[in-house]
């Protein structure tokens, strides 16, 4: 009996110290504040522009690379439906092996050509190449192929956390760059040569370019589509998108590991029981950039997942020719109630209404959260709580 009593005050002990340094622990964490972007120079914009030219052709061949079992969503699908409904360049989904891509954390596709492939029909190689988020920044098939594909002269440009990869591969040595938000110590720790530039979406130096997170592939692509076809078809593009308005303005302050982002992280993951499963249905020509937003987006709650769903195990053909996996076969369709609709509105519109759908299921603090994973401007401080 004695020694349970000291076992039993002693676990006690440990959980009180356990409990007082995580207290402490969250009480270090900044709160969130609200700056304001200024601004990019003109002489800079300009400057961005002429980095991007096609280096080859007036329709060049771009080329978005993924490794197989775990590529981010939202960098891998969004480039590639921005750029294909644009229409100015020949646009390829590559992956480092055959089969299909395993996206994170939702959605499974079917690529155009694995690299072998690709090198084989292509050997001059491409004008762009777009590289996204992956699980492993060190994956030797995709390191050794960037430096290749950057010798024969194609533009490397790292999308979100995809910067890190481009720097394991030595391609930002010495150079100015940036990434997404979370990723920055650790980029910078890895190499240490790298120049960080903050309040920008995206930055280009000497043929690579880097972005901030997630949804920064939308003004990333605009700018490459204005570069290669001119402002014109860029702003009928990002109209098309919902976008109004997009430069590479940023507020880098905005976003940080903040406390209440921890605090709901750690709430919305304690809740484990109430885990929530919700399914999309796949039609064909639905906008693959709606589908990886709002997708993304309710698989990063802390509180649901989403999964996909269609008739048959057949891969669906998106609006511009994604081919997308679905997860199940369901000989009816899901309960209604457990549904995500993809409506007709534009991608921005999609967005902003899975933000408020999250925020009035799971609270406004979740739909925060989402919207700082996504990297997303746009908070909507009214809407969906402080930046």
């Amino acid at each position: 009996m004695v020694l349970l009593r000291y076992v039993m005050w002693g676990g006690l002990a440990f959980a009180t110290l356990s409990l007082a340094g995580f207290g402490l622990w969250l009480s270090s964490l900044p709160l969130p504040t609200a700056p304001q972007a200024t601004p990019v120079p003109k002489a800079e914009e300009d400057a961005m522009l002429a980095a991007l030219r096609p280096p080859k052709g007036d329709r060049p061949l771009i080329v978005v690379v993924g490794i197989n079992d775990a590529t981010e969503t939202n960098d891998y699908l969004m480039p590639t439906g921005i750029l294909r409904r644009a229409d100015v360049a020949n646009v390829m989904m590559l992956s480092t092996g055959p089969g299909p891509v395993q996206l994170y954390p939702v959605l499974r596709v079917e690529p155009d050509a694995s690299i072998a492939a690709f090198d084989a029909s292509h050997p001059e190689g491409a004008d762009y190449v777009i590289v996204p988020a992956m699980s492993r920044d060190d994956d030797p098939a995709v390191l050794a192929w960037l430096r290749t594909q950057s010798q024969k002269g194609a533009k490397i440009i790292g999308v979100c956390a995809g910067a890190k990869v481009v720097a394991a591969a030595g391609l930002l040595d010495g150079r100015r760059a940036t990434t997404h938000w979370y990723y920055v110590g650790e980029m910078l720790k890895r190499n240490p040569t790298i120049k960080y530039v903050a309040d920008r979406r995206m930055v280009s130096d000497d043929g690579v370019t880097t972005t901030t997170g997630i949804t920064a592939s939308m003004p990333m692509m605009l700018t490459l589509i204005e570069a290669i076809a001119g402002r014109d078809k860029a702003d009928a593009v990002a109209r098309d998108l919902g976008l109004d308005h997009w430069d590479a303005r940023h507020a880098s302050a905005a976003f940080k590991f903040t406390r209440p982002f921890a605090m709901t992280a750690l709430l919305n993951t304690l809740t484990f029981w109430n885990w929530e499963r919700f399914g999309i249905w796949l039609k064909p020509g639905v906008d693959e950039v709606s589908l990886a937003l709002i997708a993304d987006a309710w698989s990063r709650t802390y509180r649901s997942s989403a999964e996909t769903f269609a008739a048959t195990a057949e891969a669906v053909e998106t609006r511009n020719g994604v081919r997308v996996l679905p997860d199940r076969v369901a000989t009816g369709r899901p309960e209604e109630r457990r549904l995500l609709a993809i409506t007709d509105r534009h991608p921005v519109g999609t967005l902003d209404e899975a933000l408020h759908s999250i925020g009035l299921r799971y609270g406004m603090p979740t739909a925060y959260m989402v919207a700082m994973q996504l990297e997303y401007p746009d908070l909507g401080q009214t809407a969906i709580g402080p930046r």
